[in-house]
């Protein structure tokens, strides 16, 4: 479609690539790659092409919490420290439920994290860093702050309570369960990333390899990769109860809090705004968004290997193509 295509214009050709799935009613109105993969060997971008996540990421921890729920495994309200003990006495009444909404105060371990790292952060480091942190940004459910950390620390708590690690359950639990058979939360000396998308940055007017970063390893808050055909299997699987119960899907989407942006309330992994439920997520070299109209049955998925530009909007500006201008 030309309209697309002219969005999509600055992934097309020699750089840093995309792929873009819309869909409707479960069908894909479009499934397609730009640019490239790889530069180094001039790999396209595809369908099956598996992009770093980043915070995507995020709806994948909640649901895996939510299924633990569906066990009886642990409850929303369970104190953090029943799950995590070590933490410190200043976190006492951190809920599951603050954590997953962002609104349990705790301090960024980006920001505290030794500048002179040289060995990559797991979320066993980030618990690490929090233990020794005597400060939170405010009594837990008194604010919103977006925090990393938090959905760093509810992988942890998906691996107590489940006794299984993280990565394996995710791929028990959510990936094989859906067919989503290409998508890992990827750990250096495990199973490598089929098809992988390479991160690049525009570094004085040229795309540099920027892949990882020290913080690319943790893994509750944006470890893990997938292409568009599986996050396909994604987005159809919340229109039904084969994942997740009505009651999850209910938990997981209703609007918990205000955020810093008075247009954007958050749910469990979710940003609500208007009719859509959508989230971004951002790396050294990916952005990507996913963006839901479910009233409409309607999808747009964006996922990038490049640092620029931001894809939230240029998937707003390709669903108006599908639904007309300022429906959304």
């Amino acid at each position: 479609m030309a309209a697309v295509d002219a969005l999509m214009q600055r992934y097309q050709g020699k750089v840093p690539g995309a792929s873009l799935l819309v869909i409707k009613d479960g069908k894909a109105l479009v499934n397609r790659g730009y640019g490239l993969a790889e530069l180094e060997s001039g790999r396209p971008a595809a369908p099956d092409t598996n992009y770093r996540l980043a915070s995507v990421t995020k709806q994948f921890t909640a649901a895996s919490i939510l299924l633990l729920v569906q066990d009886g495994k642990l409850s929303l309200d369970d104190p953090i420290h029943r799950w995590l003990p070590s933490l410190p006495p200043t976190d006492d009444g951190i809920t599951i439920r603050h954590l997953l909404t962002h609104t349990g105060g705790l301090i960024d371990y980006e920001d505290i994290m030794s500048p002179d790292t040289q060995v990559p952060l797991r979320d066993a480091d980030v618990l690490k860093l929090l233990e020794g942190e005597r400060r939170t940004y405010f009594p837990p459910g008194t604010s919103y702050r977006y925090s990393n950390g938090g959905y760093s620390l509810l992988s942890l708590v998906v691996e107590k309570a489940s006794g299984m690690s993280f990565q394996a359950f995710l791929k028990q639990r959510i990936f094989l369960p859906l067919g989503m058979t290409n998508t890992l939360a990827y750990v250096q000396g495990g199973p490598p990333v089929p098809n992988r998308a390479f991160g690049y940055s525009l570094i004085d007017g040229h795309w540099t390899r920027t892949d990882q970063s020290m913080t690319s390893a943790v893994l509750g808050d944006g470890g893990i990769y997938s292409s568009i055909d599986d996050m396909a299997k994604w987005d159809a699987a919340f229109y039904e109860n084969r994942l997740l119960s009505e009651e999850s899907r209910r938990l997981a989407f209703h609007p918990w809090t205000k955020t810093d942006d008075p247009s954007i309330e958050y749910g469990f992994g979710w940003r609500i705004t208007g009719e859509t439920e959508w989230h971004s997520g951002e790396t050294i070299g990916f952005r990507n968004v996913i963006v839901r109209y479910p009233k409409r049955h309607f999808t747009v998925v964006l996922l990038t290997n490049r640092n620029d530009p931001e894809p939230y909007r240029t998937a707003l500006d390709i669903a108006d193509v599908f639904l007309g201008e300022g429906k959304r």
